[in-house]
């Protein structure tokens, strides 16, 4: 399985990565969400490159051209609430791509930092045969990626899969290593960091992504 990690090449993904890590700066929130977007567009445009194409002949006002237009149907699917602006820029780069949701949270244990990983709603076309695309910005433990793609395969099975993140832990992208098809499957980061906390937060990582999108929300009881 390839993991690639866009920190290994220093880019203009890596202002936009600082600035949704510094605290002086994340708590603006629109700029926060616009990061995620951004990075979404870079890393699409990336994936993009490793899709098929097929010649096409179109009429200009001059003559006919030969052009190239994706092969492959694709779906982008994300995880509920913080996914969304992250959604959004791949949707800048695959406007015709089908959508996916999929609603995963932590339900925490009444004793210590442990929790379950519910998932309580989902809405997909078919994904038989097609490229999905899974996208959730925080991929701290892998557990949310892995119950959101099982719950997507009700509806078919994809011919590819590629599960992007803004910023992942090295634990995590072992564990999607272990539970993902390997012949089939590419992550993409924009940086893997090296821990995963108590709380089983990202360190140094930038807290809580959707609190810092939406504001925060109340703990699920």
């Amino acid at each position: 399985m390839e993991v690639i990690n866009f920190a290994e090449t220093p880019s203009v993904m890596s202002q936009y990565m600082r600035e949704l890590r510094d605290i002086n700066i994340q708590s603006d929130r629109m700029r926060f969400r616009a990061n995620l977007d951004r990075i979404g567009q870079l890393m699409a445009y990336e994936i993009s490159k490793r899709i098929a194409y097929d010649d096409v002949t179109i009429k200009t006002p001059l003559a006919d051209c030969v052009c190239k237009q994706p092969a492959e149907e694709i779906v982008v699917a994300t995880i509920l609430r913080a996914g969304l602006p992250f959604h959004h820029g791949f949707l800048q780069i695959f406007d015709n791509a089908g959508n996916a949701f999929v609603s995963a949270y932590r339900k925490y244990h009444e004793k210590g930092d442990t929790f379950d990983v519910l998932v309580e709603y989902m809405a997909s076309p078919s994904l038989e045969g097609k490229t999905l695309i899974l996208v959730d910005p925080m991929l701290a433990t892998g557990t949310s990626m892995e119950l959101g793609y099982r719950a997507l395969l009700r509806k078919g099975t994809p011919a590819k899969v590629h599960v992007a993140s803004v910023i992942a832990s090295e634990r995590a992208v072992e564990y999607v290593k272990q539970r993902f098809p390997e012949d089939k499957t590419t992550v993409w980061c924009a940086a893997i960091d090296p821990e995963v906390n108590a709380h089983s937060y990202i360190v140094p990582g930038l807290g809580d992504a959707g609190d810092l999108a939406y504001g925060e929300k109340e703990d699920n009881a």
